[in-house]
């Protein structure tokens, strides 16, 4: 009986304890219930808006396009915001401008086309670009147009006949019409970019309604673009959203800077001459590898680069003409007189060989004297070397004997006959067309496998001597 109310006790005492213990489990989940809806309550930080920028800076061409395209696919990957592309361009290629533009119409995200900096242009196929954008934007100080085709032949401009002008010209129109009406752009003054060659300053594009909005800088043109409804290419509106923009400026990969870079005008002179004079140097000195392991690499760059760039082929031939006549000079004695030719030639043909009206300049100055100099002293010094090879005598095998001294350690006892002569430490067999004593000089005149036509070497005591009288 005393066990069992002692039991009783105990689970009373546990019964109250459990109470406390529940009670304590209630209120601390209490706190934590109603805790929560304050850290809710709380307004949480505004959330940043993400904007890829790109740029198009220089002559447009297929690595800048396949650099813009790849990044307005990012941009699309990553769901930015916004994708804001940069433009200061003289120009470039149809088929490239084409790429790029395929690209902004299709993008998910709004692209926003800003001239910039202050100076900059959006010319000839910039203009194109410029106004596929669902934004078109300007800084103070640029200008956009001046937009008509060019057909060009060797990097020059070439005339066509009527018929064939104003088939590229109405092409060119209906491209730039079937997506400026879309984006609500004056088609009209648009389209005279193209059939006259106008341009327009930042002002005239924005009265012109060409543009959209004109800003001195990027903050100043995300902040225009904040709450911003614009129309998509589909009709659909959508608003910007951009209260508080992070740019990040995205550049070309190390692939597309390389790639970038031999297509410079600098870049593709220099490659050119390093891939011909590392040729040169192979052939004139075979078994060295390394000069045409380079050259020929540098050469293949170079027919890369041509592919892209507008190589005028008269600067190409002054180029070809001027390493013949540092060949020429290191042949015949002409005093230098070929040699500057050619230097002045090489010269010539550097700064001609890249020229283009939507090119804004070809190789510098600085460059052609640069490499111009030391690729004439380089041909005519290893020219001279392989033509003066030509006379030496040979220093290794048998042929190294002819005109050498020897003396006989057996005699040539008749004409016809045989003995054995010592030349160079070598014991050889010896024949002669008349006897010689043992112990004779000779000279060697002829290697017959081992045996070696002499003759009586002339001794000083044969050599007439003045008498003075």
């Amino acid at each position: 009986m005393a066990n069992f109310a002692s039991h009783r006790a105990s689970r009373f005492v546990l019964a109250k304890g459990g109470a406390h213990f529940s009670c304590l489990l209630f209120a601390l989940a209490s706190i934590a219930i109603f805790a929560r809806p304050t850290s809710v309550a709380a307004a949480p930080p505004p959330a940043s808006s993400s904007v890829y920028e790109l740029q198009i800076n220089g002559e447009i061409e297929p690595v800048l396009a396949e650099y813009i395209v790849g990044g307005i696919d990012t941009a699309n990957r990553d769901h930015a915001s916004l994708i804001l592309i940069t433009i200061d361009t003289p120009g470039g290629l149809d088929s490239s401008m084409r790429d790029i533009i395929a690209a902004i119409l299709h993008s998910r995200v709004p692209v926003v086309n800003y001239v910039t900096p202050s100076g900059s242009r959006a010319a000839s196929a910039g203009f194109f670009i410029l106004l596929s954008a669902d934004v078109a934007a300007m800084s103070p100080g640029t200008d956009t147009g001046a937009a008509s085709p060019l057909l060009e032949v060797a990097g020059n401009p070439v005339k066509v006949d009527d018929t064939l002008a104003r088939k590229v010209l109405n092409e060119a129109t209906a491209y730039l019409r079937s997506y400026a009406t879309r984006r609500g752009r004056n088609v009209p003054l648009a389209v005279t970019a193209v059939t006259d060659a106008k341009a327009f300053s930042e002002k005239e594009a924005l009265d012109g309604h060409l543009v959209d909005l004109i800003a001195p800088n990027t903050q100043a043109l995300l902040a225009q673009l904040n709450g911003r409804t614009i129309t998509r290419l589909d009709g659909s509106q959508q608003t910007l959203s951009l209260p508080d923009p992070v740019v990040t400026l995205h550049l070309m990969s190390s692939r597309e800077k390389f790639l970038d870079r031999i297509v410079q005008p600098d870049a593709f002179f220099i490659l050119l001459l390093v891939g011909v004079l590392g040729l040169y140097v192979e052939f004139t000195h075979p078994g060295m590898f390394a000069p045409g392991v380079i050259g020929g690499i540098s050469l293949v760059l170079a027919l890369f680069a041509m592919h892209m760039l507008p190589v005028n082929f008269a600067g190409l031939l002054l180029i070809i003409i001027a390493l013949i006549l540092f060949v020429l000079e290191a042949k015949f004695p002409t005093h230098g007189v070929l040699g500057v030719g050619g230097a002045i030639s090489m010269l010539i043909g550097a700064l001609m060989l890249i020229r283009s009206p939507i090119t804004p300049g070809g190789v510098h100055l600085s460059t052609a004297l640069a490499v111009t100099i030391p690729v004439a002293l380089i041909v005519i010094f290893l020219m001279r070397l392989v033509l003066r090879s030509f006379h030496w005598k040979q220093s290794t095998g048998a042929e190294q004997l002819v005109g050498s001294e020897g003396q006989l350690v057996e005699p040539v006892e008749s004409a016809g006959g045989k003995g054995m002569v010592l030349v160079h430490g070598e014991l050889w067999r010896a024949s002669a067309s008349e006897s010689i004593a043992k112990g004779a000089r000779v000279r060697i005149r002829r290697v017959d496998g081992l045996t070696l036509t002499v003759e009586p070497f002339p001794s000083a005591d044969a050599v007439p001597s003045a008498v003075l009288r």
